[in-house]
């Protein structure tokens, strides 16, 4: 038997090899993102959108971006209105409850903290987000969340409506996060998400009576944006 490697295909192996550390590159970079999104309006629905994993972000920004509308367009004339019915209100005031509230409620949905879901959300989103978690216990799956920082928050849209108990407002904000979000299932194997730190971007509707007093704002609604 010739022992040379005139005639053996190497080449092929050089390829094959080439071929295979490229697959595992995009499997380290690549992944369902399913951080904190239990529901869509109102029902319950997976995370599909998909962020950058981001590099060297490992410190917590000390505070978001918040982005008010100017006074003279639609939206900043709407929260002027808004201003007039409810005493005391600020939009600054209402996106850093917005930054406190988001940290508090996707800490919660991750442990199943049902207690402080239950001050947090609207009890139609309280139902879903519920419904999420029994579903994640019953399979035996658990859900890791960890926010490495809030990067802007920014108020897209107000709505201000009369309802059977008076006036009611509601506040579309948008929220930038850095996270690192999985989903692990009984082995403690990951079975969504990814275990680096990716950037997410959310669309979280919170409602709130008017002059009413103990009225709060309460999370209705969120999704990927």
């Amino acid at each position: 038997m010739d022992g040379s490697l005139g005639r053996f295909p190497v080449d092929i192996i050089i390829f094959a090899l080439i071929a295979a550390f490229l697959a595992l590159r995009l499997r380290s970079v690549l992944g369902k993102k399913v951080g904190f999104q239990p529901m869509s309006s109102p029902a319950p629905a997976p995370r599909s959108a998909e962020g950058p994993v981001i590099e060297g972000r490992a410190e917590p920004s000390a505070a978001p971006k918040m982005d008010i509308p100017a006074p003279g367009t639609r939206v900043g004339q709407q929260l002027a209105l808004l201003a007039t019915k409810e005493r005391g209100f600020t939009p600054q005031q209402f996106l850093t409850g917005v930054d406190g509230a988001f940290r508090q409620v996707v800490t919660a949905y991750a442990s199943g903290d049902r207690t402080v879901l239950r001050e947090r959300l609207t009890p139609a989103a309280f139902t879903a987000f519920d419904a999420a978690i029994t579903e994640r216990e019953t399979t035996g799956e658990t859900q890791k969340s960890e926010i490495r920082a809030v990067n802007s928050i920014a108020i897209e849209d107000v709505r201000l409506e009369d309802v059977a108990a008076g006036s009611a407002a509601a506040i579309d904000a948008r929220i930038v996060s850095d996270q690192i979000s999985m989903t692990l299932n009984a082995e403690g194997k990951p079975v969504a998400g990814l275990d680096a730190v990716t950037e997410f971007s959310d669309l979280w509707t919170f409602e709130r009576l008017l002059g009413v007093s103990g009225s709060s704002w309460r999370l209705a609604a969120a999704r990927s944006a």
